[in-house]
């Protein structure tokens, strides 16, 4: 049982590329004060699964520049970030589905990180049609109701 808990804590810190800060801080101000406030509150969160820390971190971080979660995702996205789709809140994963089911496309394609970011989620074996289940849930709404 420990060897199990052991591999599965290996797989999601080995699945997990933090960003770097940007190259030219004076053009990139934005993007630097996303990775500092992320970097910061990342170490400062109490819980012990990484992908957790990382959504919790990028929702702190929007919460706090008051801006938007998908925005952060996405500069941290551009600034090298990895991870699991868990990682990452609902509106920047659908921001990806959408944008990788255009891929082919010669206009709105997908910027190159989004590309490698569905690359690493194929290494790190997240499932390749877990978008498709994002919008089913366990309880229907329609089933809350009784007719009277």
């Amino acid at each position: 049982m420990t060897d199990q808990l052991t591999k599965d804590i290996e797989k999601t810190s080995s699945a997990i590329i933090y960003p770097l800060p940007p190259q030219d801080v004076d053009k990139a101000r934005f993007e630097m004060e996303v990775y500092a406030r992320f970097m910061g509150h990342l170490r400062n969160v109490p819980h012990s699964r990484e992908d957790i820390k990382v959504l919790t971190a990028i929702e702190f971080t929007a919460d706090i520049m008051d801006t938007s979660d998908a925005l952060v995702a996405k500069t941290l996205l551009d600034l090298g970030l990895r991870a699991p789709r868990r990682s990452f809140p609902a509106t920047f994963l659908e921001f990806v589905d959408h944008t990788i089911a255009r891929t082919n496309w010669e206009t709105g394609s997908a910027p190159s990180s989004v590309n490698e970011l569905a690359e690493h989620w194929n290494v790190i074996g997240e499932g390749r049609f877990e978008n498709m289940m994002r919008n089913y849930y366990a309880i229907s709404p329609v089933t809350m109701y009784e007719r009277v």
